[in-house]
């Protein structure tokens, strides 16, 4: 024992190695690309070029994890090259311009670089990004004020909110014989009419395979190009001419898709082409070429349907924001806030990140999420999730009501597209084309205002998985925040208060003059509720007890404390 008491134990480094670093080094010569290939992969030249032009001058460059050991050279390739000067044009076709214009062009171009003498270029390199890889982060670019923000790898490409963005798609080899066998295996009539689609890694081997199939006889081919529109019927891709005029003829063409898609562009694209055959591009080897396999996403949208079903009886729903860059992000919010309060129920909006079921299990009263986000985000496929995650599109069917409701396959995951249409949902979950734009998005017709006045006439509500009946699944019906609100102002009261109101003996938590389900559920149903909740908390008059009293704790550092007032150090 006296050994133990002797002194404490030696926990950190000896002196001698303070400046080295214990962790070992995982970087390797044999997979380090050559200044060629950094150059061609990551389009340095395509970039320095856009930067220029643009008049760039603070450059934030986001990579992926995977692409994070090449950011160094990237870094010192793209410094190198903006520093030195700027190639002379080309000579062109003969100038026809007066001499008198090419003097006064002269003079305006001398003043110019003479009055702007624009700072050099910086660049930053975004190591961490705040939502998803395939998003431009510009929360991160805006933390180092930046003027463009460069996004290396495969991207969404939805429309960013504020700043401008330069897409540098990386783009992968591949063996095109491979491709090639694997089509004429799948596709043996070479009459039928085939869409050719590939991830943005690979759509630069579009071209040259379409020439070599159509050297084959493939006349019916239509070879998509990159566009940045997710509200396409084939997302961020352009489509045939017909389909352009009527989107149902979309339902007649095949698709070839070279790379394994996200599952969220596999759902949309299966429900919209006759079928959809990948060539998985991780097994693609010259010697043995890889064979197609048909994207079957049955199982996985009658899963879907499944989840959406569940939320029918839902009182509590939250809205899970997974992005703060994406354009009308708010618009969409707006939106999904209005139909969950018109259907009678109560919604809260969260904010947290990078999504994981840690971090949206501790609001255990929230019975269901809907996901705001980019069109590949916003699909959350996950059994850890306590709660279902739904998209807005799905939101739409999950508050029909059960007679209503009717599953055509169909789906997509970009909340454009529902802003577009512009549809509402009544206090019965039936939706109503069109309609005012207003604050809440809503209308209120005078239908709904007779269950307002008498809730315990609406019909009952069953669970279609367990068959019990449901009470409470529409706790703000007759408690409209606009009803509240014209009614308290007609009796000068003013706007509700955002204070918490004491809740009398029998009566339902109430914050800022409507009633809360969060609330309810706290005071009711929740057994831990922060910090100093050891103790019962008593709400009713008479019951009150003393709360634990509060003491000053330990103070200084570990070896050397006091406690209390105490002088003595321990």
């Amino acid at each position: 024992m006296s050994r133990l008491r002797g002194g404490p134990p030696v926990l950190s480094t000896p002196d001698t190695h303070i400046f080295e670093d214990p962790t070992p080094s995982t970087t390797t010569n044999a997979h380090k690309k050559s200044a060629e290939q950094i150059a061609l992969t990551y389009e340095i030249h395509r970039t320095i070029a856009s930067i220029r032009q643009g008049k760039y001058r603070r450059i934030a460059l986001q990579f992926p994890d995977s692409m994070l050991p090449d950011a160094p050279r990237v870094f010192e390739a793209l410094q190198q090259g903006l520093r030195a000067p700027a190639p002379s044009p080309r000579p062109h076709a003969p100038d026809r311009r007066t001499t008198d214009q090419v003097v006064d062009e002269m003079l305006d171009l001398q003043l110019s670089t003479q009055t702007e003498k624009l700072p050099e270029e910086r660049l930053y390199i975004l190591a961490d990004t705040s939502y998803g890889a395939c998003c431009v982060d510009e929360i991160a670019a805006e933390h180092v004020d930046a003027d463009v923000v460069v996004h290396y790898g495969r991207a969404c490409l939805s429309p960013t909110a504020r700043l401008p963005v330069i897409y540098v798609f990386t783009e992968q080899g591949l063996v095109i014989e491979g491709v090639l066998a694997a089509f004429r295996e799948t596709y043996p009539e070479r009459g039928e009419k085939v869409v050719l689609m590939a991830d943005v890694t690979y759509a630069s081997h579009l071209i040259q395979i379409e020439e070599r199939l159509q050297e084959d006889g493939h006349a019916n081919l239509f070879t998509t190009a990159i566009v940045h529109d997710p509200s396409s019927p084939l997302p961020n891709r352009t489509v045939p001419e017909e389909v352009s005029r009527d989107r149902e003829k979309l339902k007649e063409w095949r698709l070839f898709h070279i790379a394994e898609p996200p599952q969220a562009l596999s759902l949309t694209l299966s429900s919209r082409v006759a079928d959809v055959h990948i060539y998985p591009t991780s097994q693609a080897d010259s010697s043995q070429p890889s064979q197609t396999l048909l994207s079957t996403t049955s199982l996985a949208l009658r899963r879907r349907y499944a989840l959406l079903t569940s939320l029918n009886t839902v009182p509590i729903f939250g809205i899970l924001i997974n992005t703060l860059s994406v354009k009308n992000y708010l618009h969409i919010v707006e939106h999904v806030k209005a139909q969950i309060l018109a259907a009678g129920k109560k919604s809260y909006t969260f904010v947290v990140g990078k999504v994981n079921a840690a971090k949206i299990a501790n609001f255990s009263e929230v019975g269901g999420w809907v996901v705001i986000g980019c069109w590949e985000s916003s699909l959350v496929e996950s059994k850890d999730f306590w709660k279902p995650v739904i998209t807005p599109f799905e939101l739409e069917l999950a508050l029909k009501g059960d007679g209503e409701r009717v599953w055509t396959g169909e789906w997509t995951s970009d909340f454009q597209g529902i802003l577009d249409e512009g549809v509402k949902v009544n206090g019965n979950g039936n939706q109503i084309p069109g309609g005012s734009d207003r604050a809440t998005g809503m209308e209120i017709g005078a239908n709904d205002g007779e269950l307002d006045s008498e809730p315990e006439s609406a019909p009952p509500e069953f669970d279609l998985r367990t068959g019990r009946y449901i009470s409470n699944s529409r706790p703000m019906r007759g408690r409209n925040a606009e009803h509240e609100l014209g009614i308290r102002s007609k009796n000068g009261l003013g706007r509700p208060s955002n204070a918490l109101i004491k809740r009398a003996k029998g009566d339902l938590a109430v914050v800022g003059g409507e009633v809360s389900p969060g609330a309810e559920f706290l005071r009711s149903k929740r057994t831990w509720k922060g910090l100093g909740s050891d103790f019962e908390i008593a709400y009713d008059e008479g019951n009150a007890e003393s709360s634990t009293a509060i003491e000053e704790g330990r103070s200084g550092i570990a070896r050397n404390y006091t406690l209390g007032d105490a002088t003595d150090k321990r």
